[in-house]
């Protein structure tokens, strides 16, 4: 466990109708942002499903769901051992049930092997480790470049997912063909949803979700803009009022629709 002058303890979804959901993270290295909380945002779970969340990081996505849907059964998988022990420790302080399982998507854990989720997300490291340089801190080279390709990432998803349930991720744009591939060769009804900085701005960010067996056609829904006027001009956070509500009162992200909805619950 990482000894606590090197982490530090931060406020997600503060304005949420129960209080403030409180995790410790690394000082230095990847530390997690708006994207776990938008993937969480998006995921149609409702209680008493289940959620695996792969390469769970601290627990930010899978927590924030969670904290979200009273009841859903949260799992994570990690392979960096100091990172996983925070995601339980994470769950555990703040009052949440949470399966860590330390061990690597490509060479699935036993104890996840024969087991499927009504819903698994990820947050696939954003970068291609061929195509970009390495990063100074360990913990972050892990969490934003590695060799994994991403088929193995949506392959690994597909398998752990039920029959009818969703797989959803957060990717760059820069990946959009490969993980588009890997979503259509093993998942259908394939939905995508950019996330765009400001109106009139290119997406830097999308949403994809799958359904395990699902039949219908493709759908490229509209993006949601995170921040208000066409430039930052104040010193402070500008968040649409629809980014607002997601990322503060835990409000739900649907893919289809350009207003968010009060959380479960």
């Amino acid at each position: 466990m990482a000894d606590s002058a090197e982490l530090t303890r931060d406020r997600f979804l503060r304005g949420s109708a129960r209080g403030a959901l409180w995790l410790h993270q690394p000082r230095r290295g990847y530390r997690a942002g708006v994207d776990p909380v938008l993937l969480a945002a998006s995921v149609p779970a409702k209680p008493g499903q289940s959620l695996l969340d792969l390469g769970c990081g601290v627990g930010t996505a899978a927590l924030c769901a969670g904290w979200r849907v009273p009841g859903l059964h949260l799992t994570g998988l990690e392979r960096q051992e100091d990172h996983a022990e925070l995601a339980a420790r994470n769950a555990a302080e703040n009052g949440l049930e949470m399966e860590v399982v330390t061990g690597d998507l490509s060479l699935m854990p036993a104890v996840l092997r024969q087991r499927q989720f009504d819903h698994v997300i990820a947050n696939p490291p954003y970068f291609r480790r061929d195509a970009s340089t390495r990063a100074a801190v360990p913990a972050r080279e892990a969490a934003m470049g590695e060799e994994t390709p991403m088929e193995a990432w949506v392959a690994a998803a597909a398998r752990r997912c039920a029959p009818g349930g969703s797989v959803t991720f957060i990717q760059r744009v820069e990946r959009l063909p490969e993980i588009l591939a890997g979503f259509t060769a093993h998942l259908g009804s394939v939905e995508l949803k950019p996330l765009v900085p400001r109106a009139g701005r290119e997406s830097q960010l999308f949403l994809i979700r799958g359904r395990k067996n699902g039949r219908a056609a493709f759908r490229l829904h509209a993006g949601l803009v995170l921040h208000s006027g066409t430039q930052h001009g104040q010193d402070r956070p500008d968040y649409s009022d629809l980014a607002e509500a997601i990322l503060k009162t835990g409000a739900i992200l649907p893919f289809d629709s350009g207003s968010a909805k009060d959380p479960v619950g």
